[in-house]
């Protein structure tokens, strides 16, 4: 099969890192060391699948045809081998064209498609994210600080650490973009005794954290909207974003960055968590059709801190204060969701979620744990503040 012998070719361009793959009662090595992986084959439908990038790893994954003990190694093997791997492929460009769908991030995320992509991935259920993340609801990058701490403790280490580089006081009113499930917007309100005024445009999310709110005993201090960003009104002291801009889409980074800074007061500060690509991979990533953006968040695009700073010179009057590293974080975090999510399999499969849904989350998770942990993607917390920012944060004292 011309499949086969093309996919085994690359991998024995492998040179960090081992793989072992099984068929058929045979087994082949290939690369030496750590991290080792191992691929089952259970069907040769596999092999042309292989060649199509990470869609067709997932979509193969996904029907079953091949199996490993631990995804998140499988795909750091991959990471740490994809110039060798992806300079085999690009020799084989022209016979894998017919496969490649490059052109679905053509269009802008406007309102509409904005809505129906955020719902594809937010609106899976209220329950199925109460059984994978921690009480908090957070789902994002957490911030372990020690070893010793719980996902929970995490979570709320992170929300601490977003408010103390805003420096949020009773006296501030905060803008957050992204609502999640309202976490944030409880604990500021709670812990920092400002006003939030928060949006989603997920109807789950909407609802789940107006009834939060109201349970906290914090209607008089949390607003909950649902409304696109764009058609957000008003002047706040504080703003932030959580892991929101990677649904925005590539050609929309300069109006959310131009909104962002319009919807802050003259001495108000900004503080953005993004999960982030390397500079270099940015016009790739914009372009293609990967695993991520077919099956988990459609049309959306990482930015790069090229971008994300390109944009706020041209089309802001904000300044970058400080930026925090903490991709490291993402790793541990993501592992534990990935273990919550086997975890309450039993009671997910009693909600009706099936067998590929399964396999296409499991793939997910363990696939940007080891982005993360072989760097090939990264989350950063960046403090942009207008000219009149006089305030301290914590971070950019830091």
């Amino acid at each position: 099969m011309t499949s086969r012998r093309l996919v085994l070719t690359a991998f024995g361009r492998i040179r960090a890192g081992s793989l072992t793959v099984a068929e058929g009662g045979a087994t082949r090595r290939f690369g030496t060391g750590d991290p080792h992986a191992r691929l089952d084959i259970h069907s040769p439908k596999a092999w042309p699948l292989l060649l199509r990038g990470s869609r067709g790893l997932a979509e193969s994954y996904a029907r079953g045809y091949w199996d490993s003990p631990d995804l998140a190694a499988l795909i750091r093997v991959a990471a740490r081998n994809t110039q060798q791997i992806d300079n085999f492929r690009r020799v084989l460009r022209p016979v894998l064209a017919p496969f490649h769908w490059v052109t679905g991030t053509s269009r802008a995320n406007g309102r509409r498609a904005s809505r129906e992509q955020i719902a594809a991935h937010y609106d899976l259920g209220n329950d199925m994210f109460e059984l994978m993340l921690d009480p908090t609801m957070s789902y994002s990058c957490t911030l372990f600080e020690r070893d010793d701490m719980t996902l929970e403790q995490a979570a709320v280490a992170k929300l601490d650490a977003v408010c103390d580089q805003l420096a949020l006081d009773p006296d501030d009113h905060l803008l957050e973009i992204g609502t999640g499930w309202g976490g944030l917007a409880v604990h500021a309100a709670r812990t920092r005794g400002c006003r939030v005024t928060t949006t989603t445009i997920s109807q789950e999310q909407h609802d789940y954290a107006v009834t939060r709110v109201h349970d906290a005993g914090l209607a008089d201090r949390v607003t909950v909207l649902q409304q696109d960003y764009r058609d957000l009104r008003g002047r706040f002291d504080k703003l932030v974003s959580i892991e929101m801009i990677e649904a925005v889409g590539w050609r929309n980074f300069g109006v959310f960055f131009r909104k962002c800074s319009d919807l802050l007061t003259p001495h108000g500060a900004m503080l953005l968590q993004a999960i982030t690509i390397d500079d270099r991979a940015y016009e790739v990533e914009k372009r293609t059709r990967s695993f991520i953006r077919t099956y988990i968040f459609p049309n959306g695009c990482l930015p790069s801190l090229e971008v994300i700073r390109d944009n706020v010179t041209r089309e802001t009057d904000m300044r970058m204060l400080a930026l925090r590293d903490i991709t490291s974080s993402y790793v541990r975090t993501l592992s534990e969701w990935r273990s919550n999510f086997e975890l309450h399999w039993p009671r997910l499969r009693q909600l009706g979620y099936d067998e590929r849904f399964r396999r296409i989350w499991r793939l997910y998770l363990a696939y940007c744990e080891a982005g993360f942990a072989e760097r090939r993607i990264g989350d950063v917390q960046l403090l942009l503040a207008k000219p009149g920012y006089r305030a301290k944060s914590l971070l950019a004292a830091a």
